[in-house]
C-alpha cells in the first residue's frame, strides 16, 4: 500500500539524503507512475540533464529502475523508450540502515559491517571500489592485492549470508504480462486497479531486471576455472549446492564477459534483511503468548526454512518434519536442554490458535495470521489510546465479529451503557476506524437502526497512512533539533543534557514507530 501521506514520507526522505532536484524527479514518479525521460522533464519542468542526472542518482541508490516495454506493446519497435519505476520499498529502507548493521554485527565481524555500510552508503559499488574504500578507511601500506583478497573475503562472508547480491540488469525488456495477471487486473475493483497494475508492474519489471539465482550471489574471480572442467572453491562464493548449475551458468557468463569482477555490481540485499526483521517481528509479537520452550522452536523453524522463502511477504514457510525441528532446535545453546517430547508439546502450543500447522506430520508457520495478530494488536492499541477502554472494547468486538452489529447489541456484548455507546461509536466512525450503515425498517410503526462493522483492509490502510503522516512529522521535528546541536555549546549543562535525551528519545521513538509501519506495509 502506497498512500498519500506514504508518498510524502519518501519524498521527505529523498530530500533528505540528495535534495530538492532529485526528489522532484522521484516526486513525479510516484504521483504518475512508470514515465519516459522525455515525459519527466515534461511534468517536471526541469532540463534534460537534471531531469538525467537526478535518474542516476536514484538508480545508483536503487530508488528507480529502468527498463523497455516489452514492444509488442507499441506497434511500432522504433518508438521504444527507456521508461523508469520508483522503487518505494527500497526508499523506506533507507531509514532502517542502522538495522541492517545491526543484523550484519550480530552475525559477522566488523570489517563486514564497514563493507555493508559502503554499499548502504553508495548504493552500489565493484569489488575494486570496495576495495579502494578499505584502503583509504584503514590506512595500511599493504600493498593493494593484500588489500583486495581480504576486500573480497568480507564480500565472500556477505555473500553466503545473502546480505549482498549482484545488482539487477540496467535495462532489461519487460516480457508481456501473464494470463494471470492479466485476469486478476480485470477483476479488480475500478478504485484499487491503477494501484494494482503498477504493484503488478513492478514485480515484472524487477522479475525480468534479477540475475539468475545461480549467479545471484556468486562471486568469481578472474582465475582460470580449474583444470578439471569445475570451478575453484576459492574462487566462488558458494559451491556447497548446485556446483553444475553455477558452473554453467558461469561459462555462459565468462563468453559474456561479464564475469569480470572489475565490472561487476554489487548492492545490500534489502529482502534478506527484512526477511530476518519479519521473522524476529514474529518472535517478539508471540513472546508474550507462548512459553520459552515455544518460542525457541519457533526461533529454530524460522532459522531452518529462511534460505527457502522465495518472498518476504509469504503467507507459509516450507513444511518441516518432527525431526528436522529437533534436530535444528538442539543446534542453539539454549535449545540443548528441549528434550524431543517438549518439542511436541511446544508445536501442539504453537497450533492453538494455528501460528503452525500440522499436515501429514509436517509442520509449517502461518506467517500471514501471526502478522493479522500483530496488526490488530497495534490497531487496538491505537485505539485504547486515542479513545479510551471502552471504545476499544467496541472495536474488538467488532473486529473478531467480522460483520456488521447493531448498536444496542454492541452495548450488551461490552457491557457499555447504552446512551454512551452511540457516541463512541460515532467519534470511531467519523475519524475512519469503524464503518457505519443505516438499516431502515418499514411496517406499521417505522424505525431505523444503525449497524457497525470493522473493514480490516480498509483500517489497516488508514492506520498505515496514519503511521506515515506521524514518521514525517517525527522525522522533521528531530531533523530541527539535530539542527539545533550547534547551540548546544551556549548552553548549560543542565539545558545540554535535556537537549541530547529529547533527540535520543525522539530517535528512539522513530525507530519504535518504523517497526510499527514494517507490520503493516512490509510483512
Amino acid at each position: 500500500m502506497v498512500t498519500q501521506y506514504g508518498i510524502k514520507y519518501a519524498v521527505h526522505l529523498i530530500t533528505t539524503h540528495f535534495g530538492d532536484l532529485v526528489a522532484k524527479v522521484c516526486e513525479c514518479l510516484l504521483r504518475r507512475g512508470p514515465l519516459t525521460l522525455q515525459a519527466l522533464v515534461k511534468f517536471t519542468e526541469l532540463s534534460s540533464s537534471q531531469v538525467k542526472n537526478s535518474l542516476l542518482v536514484l538508480i545508483q541508490h536503487n530508488c528507480v529502475q529502468a527498463f523497455l516495454p516489452e514492444p509488442g506493446d507499441h506497434g511500432d519497435a522504433d518508438k521504444l523508450n527507456t521508461q523508469y519505476i520508483v522503487l518505494f520499498d527500497n526508499i523506506i529502507h533507507r531509514w532502517r540502515f542502522p538495522k541492517f548493521l545491526n543484523i550484519v554485527s550480530e552475525k559477522l565481524d566488523e570489517q563486514c559491517v564497514k563493507l555493508l555500510e559502503g554499499l548502504l552508503q553508495h548504493g552500489r559499488l565493484t569489488l575494486k571500489q570496495m576495495s579502494d574504500r578499505d584502503r583509504a578507511r584503514l590506512d595500511q601500506k599493504e600493498g593493494e592485492d593484500v588489500i583486495l583478497d581480504a576486500t573480497r573475503a568480507n564480500l565472500i562472508k556477505l555473500l553466503n549470508a545473502r546480505f549482498v547480491e549482484r545488482c539487477p540488469a540496467a535495462e532489461p525488456v519487460l516480457a508481456k504480462p501473464t494470463e494471470e495477471e492479466s485476469s486478476a487486473r480485470k477483476r479488480g475493483p475500478k478504485s484499487a486497479k491503477i494501484l494494482e497494475e503498477n504493484e503488478t508492474l513492478e514485480h515484472r519489471v524487477m522479475d525480468a531486471a534479477a540475475p539468475s539465482e545461480a549467479l545471484r550471489f556468486l562471486l568469481v574471480t578472474q582465475t582460470e576455472s580449474a583444470a578439471d572442467g569445475g570451478l575453484d572453491e576459492s574462487n566462488t562464493s558458494s559451491l556447497k549446492a548446485g556446483v553444475k548449475r553455477k558452473s554453467d551458468a558461469l561459462e555462459s557468463e565468462t563468453e559474456s564477459g561479464a564475469a569480470d569482477e572489475q565490472v561487476l555490481l554489487w548492492r545490500a540485499n534489502f529482502e534478506e534483511f527484512m526477511r530476518r526483521l519479519r521473522h524476529e517481528a514474529c518472535i517478539v509479537n508471540l513472546r508474550a503468548r507462548l512459553d520459552d520452550g515455544a518460542v525457541i522452536v519457533l526461533r529454530a523453524m524460522l532459522e531452518a526454512t529462511r534460505s527457502a522463502e522465495k518472498k518476504v511477504k509469504t503467507e507459509h514457510s516450507v513444511p518441516l518434519s518432527l525431526n528436522s525441528i529437533y534436530e535444528e532446535v538442539i543446534k542453539s545453546v539454549e535449545g540443548r536442554n528441549i528434550t524431543f517430547d517438549r518439542v511436541r508439546a511446544s508445536l501442539v502450543q504453537l497450533s492453538c490458535p494455528p501460528f503452525v500447522k500440522a499436515i501429514n506430520e509436517s509442520y509449517s508457520i502461518d506467517f500471514k495470521k501471526i502478522i493479522e495478530l500483530a496488526q490488530s494488536d497495534e490497531v487496538e492499541s491505537v485505539v485504547l489510546k486515542r479513545y479510551g477502554s471502552d471504545a476499544c472494547k467496541m472495536f474488538r468486538l467488532l473486529s473478531n465479529t467480522g460483520r456488521f452489529v447493531e448498536t444496542d447489541k454492541i452495548a450488551d456484548s461490552t457491557l457499555i451503557e447504552k446512551k454512551e455507546t452511540p457516541m463512541v461509536l460515532y467519534k470511531l466512525w467519523k475519524d475512519d476506524y469503524l464503518h457505519m450503515e443505516k438499516l431502515q425498517l418499514t411496517g406499521t410503526r417505522q424505525s431505523h437502526f444503525l449497524l457497525w462493522k470493522v473493514k480490516k483492509n480498509t483500517i489497516r490502510e488508514h492506520v498505515l497512512d496514519e503511521m506515515f503522516h506521524a514518521a514525517l512529522n517525527l522525522n522533521l521535528r528531530l531533523a530541527y533539533e539535530v539542527e539545533q546541536e550547534k547551540e548546544l555549546l551556549s548552553l548549560s549543562q543542565d539545558n545540554r543534557d535535556k537537549r541530547l535525551r529529547k533527540v535520543k528519545l525522539l530517535s528512539q521513538s522513530q525507530m519504535k514507530l518504523d517497526d510499527a509501519i514494517m507490520i503493516f506495509h512490509d510483512f
